[in-house]
């Protein structure tokens, strides 16, 4: 029972420390872009900047692509 009286207020001060935190993370702006991340995972950026006919064919290697497009 004597634990009880420490573990309370050391719970009380982690609780106001991890508020204090969370404030100070949206005081600094990381949760304004929600969605950037997600939608820039998915921008393909491997392909050459030139829109040459030759840019958009793919060249097949047996046993480098995907099974499905074999």
């Amino acid at each position: 029972m004597e634990v009880i009286y420490s573990l309370i207020p050391g719970m009380i001060f982690f609780g106001l420390v991890f508020v204090g935190v969370l404030i100070w993370a949206i005081r600094k702006g990381q949760y304004e872009d929600m969605e950037g991340d997600g939608n820039r995972i998915l921008m393909d950026d491997d392909e050459p900047a030139g829109n040459n006919a030759t840019s958009n064919k793919r060249v097949k290697r047996p046993g480098l692509n995907f099974p499905d497009e074999d």
